[in-house]
Formats: structure tokens, C-alpha cells, sequence
């Protein structure tokens, strides 16, 4: 152990002392500086020279860097001293450095060169400060790592540094306090340890905003355009009003840009000052310069040969005589925003990767400016090669068909964007990571290749609950493969569990209590064939449920009520009017079958009811990039849900349907009875009701329409990985029939409140989410308090959701989000307000793990009364379960 320390210390001072003999002999080359005295200074021969004090480097090499020597003659003071004294300062290795005479005999005098060396840091700790990316980041900026000479000068820029970074950030009144300890309990001397005391005080904030010199703008006007600058104002409590030097500059080139954006080309900010009022607030005043108006003249294109002069000034889609906007003239030209019209995006989107486009001022007289566009269009761009790399699950066919980008195909700025939207939106990989990259870009040759990084993201989710609730205790069993491969259930070697990587789905579900099981088995193949974007579903349900006494806690398995349900889809992406639309057609068949099933949940109590319908949709889905946080984009939906117009031909009088005789159906005694046999009197009331609608309910005839519309806008972005996002949210459904006489079938009606998710039911109803109420709650307000509740037929429902992330990483998603909500389901068109809304509010979290699906919970606030209880609803708690995103 000793000789460990041994060698530490001794290759510590090999290293102090090789530094020392490098700055020796920097030195040793410039001239020496002739001696002259100082005040009463006296001529001496140099005697003994000595180093004593505080350091670790070797005395001959200190000796030998002041340039002494013994028997040398120099004036004690002299310019000879000060200038070594001077030189070794410069060094900033010393905190002391001395000269004293130790003896003289004669014209003799020995000399002692005291000196204190910088001592070195050994640690550094921050108080007050809780975030250790905060700390690491102050460590790195201020150079505060083990080793660095702690020296004065270190101390006082790392003060300055970190008080001016708070005042930067809106902390004014921050302090920071820097001390340092020495070290006792280490083999090598001289190291401190270093506290940094941070208290960053509450941020300012702006009492006033003031503008001088703006007579075409008003201060409303320019204040608005500061998004971030807000002065402090007690009615405007969603915004706060604190100083934040980074804001206000981007605040400031705003207001800049208002002007041009009204014609004030020459506008300009020509001073600003801060005034500080009083420890916690500030006064911003800003003088203006606003110039004059201007306006477009002649606008005039060179080097353009793919694109006419017409069709560049329809892209630009400004003429001459508008009022110049500067910012709307630059974003029409050069703007390379997807999905926005500019001339460099027309360019981009059809190949000319290499093209370079130049806004040019030619020409500035009286308030008219004239323009050139003076463009480089290169050569025409071709891609080369097209590369994925980093699917180890997924196999390439499943990519590479939903890659809009082709070898030999010319480039497009639009289908690289395109291509990463698809990647992400098939839920397989990582969307946050999805990374095209151009490969080896030639110029001259107009080749490029381009290679898409994917992460790989789990694809499968396991659904395994149990619970007491209804009675008894339930068990659900959920299992989803989203990538999966049908082909792979031959092959042994592709259980790894399940054989994956063809990107088809497969989801399989049971539920089952004390009083009712149901199953469900769906498969989907996205592309049918393998060639064109054509994809199949198919399902299959079953459910079958027995009376359960509530009080005996007992099910009565010879009462039952059994649905049965398959169907079977296509589903096509179009390519126009674009590629984000999909048409979808569905056809499918339910039956219900009643076993002396009377709950008053339907009207008859014996037989079964028919539900064949066909299902016609359009969907528009340009939402980017990530299907479980999207930024950007929007998603629009119309389907409609249609039954045969079976009274159009099976000649049922449905006006007189309460004639018993309509049916002619009777025992061999002549009596009339139902289909199931049993005996129908005129005394039997339920009987006669189960008989109309056992006529009426045979074949469902019903049509459904429905309208859904979701806006993702990115209001702000923190970084490249965190924005927020606000989500805007419509939609309408409406049921109805054929024929009035024979009426809306009591299935497959809107039931609006809660949580939203498809609980169990039994008459194909529909709920729809409306947080901040009890699930299916929401009833049309005219209809009165104890009428049953058969649901409704017309809806609609409208939503706000502020949405921001906490990490959006594969192995977990999850986002915070703020609502506001509106809802209200009618009976029919005569009673529909869309302003007679049930209304809420509140706050909920998100959790996406990709074996578990969504989970998350809501707090939601209703602000209005349902039907049987008067005022607020008040806070509801929702659970939310596997919901979609």
C-alpha cells in the first residue's frame, strides 16, 4: 500500500515538474530584460538562493525558471526581481509569492522565495439547488471539476457565471456564496473542497410594458405579439407575468416581425430597458422605430426552367400591389415546413434536393419594393439506395411496403415525411427515434440513398384482471399481438413466444362472472396479398348471460340472453384525393336470443332479434409522427351504418301492428299464440307487447350515421422530444329509421357520460367518453325523471385537451393532460340545442406500456346537473383501461 502511494505521488511531481520545464523554456527564448533599481536599492551578489513555503514543485526547477543565478549581481529592489516576481503571477499557479534577504556578508546577500501554490479542487457540492442535471450542467460550464486549480479568479467568474444564468432565467434577486475547506484525509496536500451556496430567490415579475415611438401599431396590438412577455394583470391568471431574458428576446423579435408582417420593413427596436422597481418587480420599456409602410412591386424570377414564372407566382401566391409582409414573403419562399406551400417545398417535393432559392431586394423606391427570386435548381435528385436497419422482430416486407420512398424514384421531400409517419403509426418501433439519414448526396450525379434507423417497440399487449363487482368475481383475459405472423404458425422455430414480425394482428379475449361469459377473436391482415394497401378483418363474438338475483346472489342459468356476432371488413388507402385516406366497408350479422330473459331492458322476453347491416366509412389520418402522442396533424372520420329497409318488401302494415291478427298464427284449438307456441290472450298485456315486438324487432331496421374530427397543434416546443400539444376534438352521431310507423330500434343507441370505454352491454349500444359525470348518465333533458332509460338517438360532443410530456421512452409513455369537455345526447331533431351542453373540466394522466396498452385516470369536474339530481355533478374519478389513443 505504501509503495502505492509511493509511485502516486511520485509520478504527480514527475508531472508538476515536466509542466514547469516547458514554461522554463518558453521563457528561456525571449531576451532578458536589462536590470535597473528601484528607490533605494543597493547592488548585490547573489549568495544562497532558497524556495520555501506551500508547493510541490522541486526547488532547482523554481530556481531555475526565475532565471537567478549564484553570483549574480542585481539591485535589491530591482526591475530584475519584480519582473520575475511578475513572471511567476502569470503562471496563476500561486496564491503568494515573496522575496525576502536571509543574510549578507559583505556585497553577499542570500535570498528566500517564499511562495503558496493555488491549491487544487477535490470536490464541489451545490447547496440549494435540487435537480443533479442542473448541477452537472453548472459543473461543465464553469470548468468545477477535480484537479482545476481553485484559484481566486475561478471563484469569482463561477459566482458571476451562476448569478448571471439565474438573472437570465428571471431570478434577479439570485445569490450565490462560494466557499472553500481544505482536505484533511488525503496523501496529496493542498486540495480543497468547494460548496457553492445557490439561493435563486423568486423570479421578477413585469408590472408594465411600456412602448415609445409606436404610432401605427397600438401597445394592445404589440403586447399581444409577445407570447411569453406578459405584464402582470389580476384577470389574466392562465399566463404568468415573469421575466425571462431568453423569452423576452424572442418576444422582441416578434414585435419586430408584426411590423413586417403589416409593411413596417424598416421597423426596429432601437433601445429597450429594464427598470427595476422594487425586489420583486420590473418595468420593461421599449423604443420604436416603425419607418415606413411598403408595398410589393414587380416580382421577378431567374434560373427557373423546371417551374414557369405563372406557376412560381401561384405557389408564392403574393402580387404586386400587397402590402409587404416580410415573414409571410420569406415563409413563401424558402419555408421548408412540411406540409405548407412554398416554392422551396414545390422544388423539394420534386426532386431537386440540391436546389438553392435566394430572396432578393432589387430595387426600393418611394413605399414600393421590387423583388428578384433568383434560383439554383441543380440537378434533379434520384434515389440510389434505400436502407432500414435495426428490425430485429419485424421482417422488410412489412417496411419496406410502407416506404413512400423508392429506389431509381425521384426525390421528394414530401414522401420522406410521409414514410416516417407510416413507420410510426404501424406501432412497431419507436416513433421518437425514427431517424432518416441521406447517404453519400451527389451533387453532380443527382443520387442519393437514404436509411431509416428504427428502434424496435414492444407490439403485444397482455390484458390479465380480476375483480369482485356485479355480483360476483370477474376475470378478463386479453391478449393482442400486433405484429403478428400467421404464416409462423407452422414453423417451430418461430415461437419466440409467438411468432411475430408480418405485422397482422391477432386479439383474443374471455370475460366471465357468476352470471355471464363472453369471447371475442379478431385477426387482421393490413395488406392482403401483399401487394396493394388492401387489408381484411374478420371477428368473431360470443356472449351469453343468465338472470342474477341481486338480493339471493344466485344466477338462474334457465333464463338466459345469448348474442352471437361475426363480420368481415376491407379496408383500402387511397391515393387521391391523397394518400391519408382510407375507405372501409364492413359486413356483419348479430343475433339475439332471449331465453325468458324479462328485465325490462328489452320489451319482449322470449324470442330473438336479427342484426344484419353493412358499414361504409372514410378516414382521413395525417396525424404525425407518434400514434400515442401525435404533434401534429388531424384525423377525420364519416361512417355509416346500414340495415336492409326490410319493411320496404315484407308488406307487415306496421301503422296497425297492435291487430294480433296480423299474425295468424295459432294452436291446433285455434288460439292465437307467439312464434315460440305459447298462448295469447287479450287479458295478457306483456304478452300482446311481446307479440308487436317480436314482429316489429325480427330483422333490426335502422340507419346510423357518425362524424368524428381530432386537430393536433403544437403550442410550444420545450425541446426536440417535449411539446405541447393541444388536442381539439369533435363529433355527432345520429340513429334513425326507415319508416317513422315503424320507429328506432331500442339497440344500438348513444349512451354519453364516464369513462367511455366499451363496457359490457348487451343491445349493441354505443358509449361515448364525457369525463366528469357517472358512465352513461347524460340523458336528453327534456325527458322526464322516471322514464326508462333507452339511450338516445342523436349525440354530440365536443373537447380540449392540453397535453404534455413527462417521457416518451418504449419501455413507457407518459403524458400529464388538462381537459375541458362538452356533451348532450336528444331524443329526436325537435329537441336538439347544440348549446345545451353538459359541461366539465379537470386534469388526467397517461401511461402507455407497450405490454399493457393505455392506462391512465381522470379527475373531471361536472359542471352541471343530471337527471335526478339537482346542482353541479361535481368530481368524478375515471379509470381508463386499454382505451385507444
Amino acid at each position: 500500500m505504501e509503495k502505492q502511494v509511493s509511485n502516486s505521488v511520485s509520478a504527480f511531481m514527475t508531472k508538476k515538474i515536466f509542466t514547469l520545464f516547458a514554461i522554463c523554456f518558453i521563457f528561456s527564448i525571449a531576451a532578458k530584460a536589462q536590470d535597473l533599481p528601484l528607490g533605494d536599492s543597493k547592488k548585490y551578489t547573489i549568495g544562497d538562493i532558497k524556495v520555501t513555503g506551500t508547493t510541490t514543485y522541486n526547488e532547482q526547477t523554481v530556481i531555475a525558471y526565475t532565471g537567478l543565478k549564484e553570483g549574480e549581481e542585481i539591485f535589491i529592489p530591482g526591475e530584475k526581481l519584480r519582473d520575475v516576481i511578475n513572471k511567476l503571477w502569470e503562471l496563476d499557479l500561486f496564491s503568494d509569492i515573496s522575496f525576502y534577504i536571509t543574510n549578507v556578508e559583505g556585497n553577499v546577500a542570500d535570498l528566500e522565495l517564499e511562495i503558496t501554490e493555488v491549491p487544487v479542487l477535490n470536490q464541489v457540492r451545490f447547496a440549494g439547488i435540487k435537480k443533479k442535471s442542473k448541477r452537472d450542467e453548472l459543473i461543465d460550464e464553469n470548468n468545477l471539476k477535480p484537479g482545476v486549480k481553485v484559484t481566486e479568479n475561478l471563484i469569482t467568474t463561477s459566482k458571476n457565471y451562476i448569478e448571471n444564468k439565474y438573472r437570465k432565467e428571471g431570478y434577479f434577486n439570485a445569490r450565490v456564496d462560494i466557499r472553500t475547506s481544505e482536505v484533511t484525509d488525503t496523501v496529496a496536500t493542498n486540495k480543497v473542497n468547494m460548496i457553492v451556496d445557490v439561493n435563486q430567490g423568486d423570479r421578477v415579475k413585469i408590472s408594465d410594458i411600456e412602448f415609445i415611438g409606436n404610432d401605427k401599431l397600438s401597445d394592445a396590438k404589440l403586447k399581444r405579439n409577445m407570447k411569453n412577455t406578459k405584464q402582470n394583470n389580476l384577470l389574466r391568471f392562465w399566463k404568468r407575468s415573469k421575466f425571462v431574458r431568453k423569452d423576452y428576446q424572442e418576444d422582441k423579435e416578434s414585435v419586430v416581425n408584426k411590423y413586417k408582417e403589416e409593411g413596417f420593413r424598416d421597423a426596429r427596436i432601437t433601445s429597450d430597458t429594464l427598470i427595476k422597481k422594487d425586489e420583486e418587480t420590473i418595468a420593461l420599456r421599449l423604443n420604436i422605430e416603425e419607418g415606413n409602410q411598403y408595398y410589393i412591386g414587380e416580382i421577378d424570377y431567374l434560373g427557373n426552367n423546371a417551374y414557369t414564372d405563372e406557376q412560381l407566382n401561384k405557389f408564392l401566391g403574393i402580387k404586386k400591389g400587397d402590402v409587404y409582409n416580410g415573414v409571410l414573403l420569406d415563409e413563401r419562399v424558402q419555408g421548408r415546413e412540411p406540409n405548407k406551400t412554398s416554392i422551396a417545398n414545390e422544388y423539394q417535393n420534386n426532386g431537386y434536393l440540391f436546389s438553392d432559392i435566394d430572396l432578393v431586394e432589387t430595387n426600393v423606391y418611394n413605399d414600393t419594393i421590387d423583388f428578384e427570386i433568383r434560383i439554383r435548381e441543380g440537378k434533379e435528385a434520384y434515389f440510389d439506395e434505400i436502407r432500414v436497419t435495426g428490425n430485429d422482430k419485424t421482417k422488410d416486407h412489412v417496411i419496406y411496403r410502407e416506404l413512400r420512398t423508392k429506389p431509381g424514384q425521384k426525390y421528394s421531400q414530401e414522401a420522406v415525411v410521409a414514410t416516417v409517419r407510416e413507420l410510426g403509426a404501424l406501432g412497431f418501433f419507436d416513433a421518437e427515434q425514427l431517424n432518416p439519414e441521406f447517404v453519400d448526396p451527389d451533387p453532380r450525379e443527382g443520387t442519393l440513398s437514404l436509411e431509416y434507423q428504427v428502434v424496435e417497440a414492444g407490439a403485444s399487449q397482455i390484458e390479465l384482471q380480476g375483480g369482485y363487482g356485479g355480483g360476483g368475481f370477474i376475470g378478463t383475459l386479453g391478449l393482442s399481438f400486433n405484429n403478428f405472423s400467421i404464416q409462423g404458425l407452422f414453423d417451430k422455430e418461430a415461437y419466440k413466444p409467438v411468432p411475430m414480425g408480418d405485422g397482422q394482428t391477432l386479439s383474443l379475449r374471455a370475460q366471465a362472472s357468476t352470471f355471464y361469459q363472453t369471447y371475442s377473436l379478431s385477426f387482421r391482415e393490413p395488406w392482403l396479398g401483399g401487394k396493394r394497401p388492401v387489408s381484411l378483418s374478420t371477428s368473431f363474438s360470443y356472449t351469453r348471460q343468465f338472470l342474477f338475483d341481486f338480493v339471493q346472489r344466485e344466477a338462474d342459468k334457465s333464463r338466459s340472453f345469448d348474442i352471437l356476432g361475426v363480420s368481415i371488413g376491407l379496408a383500402k388507402r387511397l391515393t387521391a384525393p391523397d394518400q391519408y385516406v382510407t375507405l372501409s366497408n364492413v359486413i356483419g350479422y348479430q343475433r339475439y336470443d332471449l331465453n325468458n330473459y324479462n328485465t325490462g331492458l328489452f320489451t319482449f322476453g322470449n324470442g330473438h332479434s336479427n342484426n344484419l347491416y353493412y358499414q361504409f366509412g372514410i378516414t382521413r389520418d395525417n396525424t404525425r409522427f407518434n400514434p400515442i402522442f401525435p404533434t401534429g396533424g388531424s384525423k377525420f372520420s364519416v361512417t355509416a351504418k346500414l340495415t336492409p329497409p326490410y319493411s320496404l318488401w315484407n308488406g307487415v302494415d306496421y301503422a296497425n301492428l297492435e291487430n294480433l291478427d296480423e299474425y295468424q298464427l295459432r294452436d291446433d284449438n285455434g288460439n292465437l299464440v307467439n312464434e315460440q307456441g305459447n298462448r295469447v290472450t287479450p287479458e295478457n298485456s306483456v304478452a300482446d307487447r311481446e307479440l308487436v315486438d317480436q314482429k316489429k324487432y325480427n330483422w333490426l331496421e335502422f340507419y346510423k350515421i357518425k362524424f368524428a374530427g381530432t386537430w393536433y397543434t403544437n403550442l410550444y416546443s420545450f425541446s426536440q422530444s417535449s411539446n405541447l400539444v393541444l388536442r381539439t376534438h369533435a363529433e355527432y352521431g345520429f340513429l334513425g329509421a326507415y319508416n317513422n310507423e315503424r320507429g328506432i330500434p331500442p339497440f344500438e343507441r348513444y349512451y354519453l357520460g364516464g369513462d367511455g370505454l366499451g363496457a359490457f352491454s348487451l343491445d349493441g349500444r354505443e358509449t361515448i367518453q364525457l369525463r366528469g359525470y357517472p358512465n352513461q348518465s347524460v340523458v336528453p333533458i327534456d325527458r322526464p325523471v322516471n322514464a326508462r332509460d333507452d339511450g338516445a338517438v342523436i349525440y354530440n360532443k365536443y373537447s380540449l385537451e392540453l397535453r404534455f410530456p413527462i417521457t416518451l421512452k418504449p419501455a413507457a409513455s407518459i403524458y400529464a393532460l388538462s381537459f375541458l369537455e362538452a356533451g348532450a345526447t336528444y331524443d329526436n331533431f325537435r329537441d336538439y340545442n347544440p348549446f345545451q351542453l353538459n359541461r366539465s373540466a379537470g386534469v388526467g394522466l397517461r401511461i402507455f406500456m407497450p405490454t399493457f396498452g393505455l392506462l391512465g385516470i381522470d379527475f373531471g369536474y361536472g359542471f352541471d346537473e343530471i337527471v335526478g339530481q339537482p346542482g353541479p355533478n361535481g368530481w368524478e374519478t375515471h379509470f381508463i383501461i386499454g382505451q385507444q389513443f
